[in-house]
């Protein structure tokens, strides 16, 4: 019997995944900080454009440790599998959704017996029977 373990990250790994959750709160902390900077209104671009650049390189050092490589990994064998499926034509999905708003009206129509039929029934019994 061989068991196989997942490979464990280093502690580097869980450093860099640490430091870039520090540089996310850094950026969010220094988007709203330089709202008024030096009591002179600071540009809304340049402050999305900096926040966006720290989260580039946040991403960048996540996606470095042994987590973010199995993420990507992941990411790309689902973007294969996503090629590999057969989608419906056009035709095929017109039909099919015809499909399911008729038998959603039937169903509808149905539901709106029943509860007409009972609404009645109930009725009935509360006024005394219909005398």
């Amino acid at each position: 019997m061989s068991a196989h373990a997942e490979d464990q990250g280093s502690s580097l790994d869980m450093v860099k995944l640490l430091v870039a959750i520090v540089l996310l709160m850094a950026g969010i902390a220094g988007f709203y900080y330089f709202e008024n900077w030096q009591g002179q209104p600071v540009s809304v671009l340049l402050r999305v454009l900096g926040l966006l650049a720290v989260v580039v390189v946040a991403a960048v050092i996540a996606l470095n440790s042994h987590s973010g490589k199995k993420l990507l990994g992941f990411l790309k064998d689902s973007r294969l599998e996503v090629r590999k499926m057969v989608w419906p034509t056009r035709a095929e999905t017109i039909q099919t959704t015809l499909m399911v708003m008729v038998i959603v009206l039937i169903l509808a129509i149905f539901l709106w017996g029943v509860d007409s039929l009972l609404g009645w029934g109930v009725k009935s019994l509360l006024e005394g029977g219909g005398a």
